[in-house]
């Protein structure tokens, strides 16, 4: 009877260390969990990639979403909670080059036309100011209330409008995203 108990524990064991570790995925070196909280709303990852310039990894990207969708128009367009989520993995990353990275991705994500969202681009530009060290994260979360901005776990900004929404978010989803092979891990496909 005692070996019964102790082979249903170990059966049980084994169970919970699988689902565990099927709970997470590496990518770049970086461990991403299959689902993430924020401010008590779970997301599901929906895929991630690396961002690569010049042959050299700069950061990993993860796309959370309520349930996993691959259609990269919709979701731009989608006002749905969902977030992207960088992990830098490279020292060469500054803050002078994510902003002037980002400054070229929102060009491209509103084919050059930012005038109508500007004042938000700014606010927004500012979450880049402080020093980026390799090992640094930021989440960018559309809510309800705007999309807040988040570096290493702290809220730093929220900034309001869909357009915004639409215009950030397009950066890697877009028609002309940062990084293609990035968008389609994004995306979910190979």
């Amino acid at each position: 009877m005692k070996r019964n108990y102790f082979l249903a524990f170990l059966l049980i064991a084994s169970c919970l260390v699988i689902a565990k570790a099927e709970a997470q995925v590496i990518v770049g070196g970086i461990t991403l969990s299959e689902t993430k909280n924020y401010e008590g709303k779970n997301l599901v990852l929906n895929g991630t990639g690396v961002r690569t310039k010049f042959f050299m990894d700069l950061y990993v990207g993860s796309l959370y979403l309520q349930e996993k969708n691959s259609n990269a128009k919709e979701l731009v367009k989608s006002g749905e909670e969902m977030a992207i989520h960088l992990d830098i993995i490279s020292g060469l990353i500054t803050s002078d080059k994510m902003t002037s990275a980002t400054l070229d991705g929102f060009e491209n994500s509103t084919g050059g036309n930012m005038a109508s969202i500007q004042k938000e681009v700014d606010q927004f530009m500012g979450v880049f100011t402080d020093k980026i060290n390799k090992g640094d994260s930021f989440d960018f979360v559309n809510t309800s209330e705007g999309v807040k901005v988040f570096k290493n776990g702290k809220a730093l900004v929220t900034v309001e409008g869909q357009a915004f929404k639409e215009a950030l978010f397009g950066i890697w989803l877009g028609d002309k995203p940062a990084d293609k092979k990035l968008k389609k891990g994004l995306l979910g496909e190979k």
